[in-house]
């Protein structure tokens, strides 16, 4: 994981157990990504432009869009797999959690990378701020209700974790009950390992001069208007408490069942080869099997050839 030193310049440091240095032949990018169990995170450090992942990750946009061209198969036949699967009574699933600031690319991440899939296997959900029916329940309430099924492939464009994020820094919740929705999450995520689902958690990192960018373009092009909001310019003015709030919630709920990995988003085709990556890794990991058949195939065979 590229890091920053102490006087802002850019060096390279891997994060995660087992990460590998910077340039060996066959980095898995979860390990490259990945951020340390236990221990303060300081987002500042981090270059969110960076390309983790040594000889493994491409080194430029047109590399990285064949890169991922190259993953689409693959990730098709193994979410192929994993649905298949579930016919048979494997109950495996997995979750792909986004989050990040305004502009880092949750949307664009599942237009992109989500794209490479049968949308039969896939379930996305937004989560915007709760309704006054969702705010009657726990927070987690309106979550359970959106988890992926057996055999699915569920997104969450942001999360449970805006209850700690957006919620810490509106104050929308006392101090105290922010505080124990940290150890609940944890709960959650682990229970959620128990019954079968795969956690895949990632964190947009983008710059607050590239999310500038990023909005003077949406002013720039009337067919992006919808996506602004003036809202938008009041929010990064916030930016610190916002970072803030992440490195607490990086801190406290990266555990060895649900990591966050750390996603340099300032470069849109790094961050979707990266997230495909991982989904790569983590399905090829999980090697869902097709069924065999409760028929008699040589039987069935038998029978069609006979009708010619």
């Amino acid at each position: 994981m590229a890091k920053k030193d102490s006087k802002g310049r850019k060096g390279t440091k891997d994060v995660g157990a087992g990460a590998h240095r910077a340039g060996e032949s066959a980095v898995a990018i979860r390990d490259a990504l990945r951020l340390p169990v236990g221990e303060r995170i300081s987002l500042s450090s981090y270059d969110a432009s960076a390309t983790p992942g040594g000889a493994t990750a491409p080194r430029s946009k047109a590399d990285g869009l064949a890169a991922i061209t190259r993953m689409a198969q693959p990730l098709a036949g193994l979410q192929e797999r994993l649905w298949a699967a579930s016919t048979a009574g494997d109950h495996r699933r997995v979750l792909l959690v986004l989050q990040g600031m305004d502009t880092s690319g949750k949307g664009g991440t599942v237009k992109h990378v989500i794209g490479l899939f049968n949308p039969v296997g896939c379930r996305v959900r937004g989560f915007k701020a709760p309704t006054p029916e969702e705010l009657e329940h726990d927070f987690l309430w309106r979550i359970r209700r959106q988890l992926p099924h057996h055999g699915e492939l569920g997104i969450f464009d942001r999360s449970y974790y805006e209850d700690v994020l957006v919620g810490r820094v509106r104050e929308l919740a006392p101090r105290t009950e922010i505080e124990s929705r940290y150890d609940r999450i944890n709960d959650f995520e682990r229970a959620l390992a128990d019954d079968g689902t795969t956690v895949i958690k990632c964190f947009l990192h983008i710059s607050f001069e590239e999310q500038r960018l990023r909005l003077l373009r949406r002013l720039a092009n009337p067919d992006k208007h919808w996506k602004f909001s003036p809202s938008d310019i009041d929010d990064r003015a916030l930016w610190p408490a916002y970072q803030e709030a992440y490195e607490i919630a990086l801190e406290r709920c990266s555990t060895d069942t649900a990591p966050w990995y750390l996603i340099p988003a300032d470069r849109k085709w790094y961050r979707n080869w990266a997230i495909s990556r991982l989904l790569l890794e983590h399905l090829t990991a999980l090697d869902p099997q097709y069924p065999r058949p409760d028929f008699d195939v040589e039987e069935c065979r038998k029978r069609l050839q006979e009708e010619g």
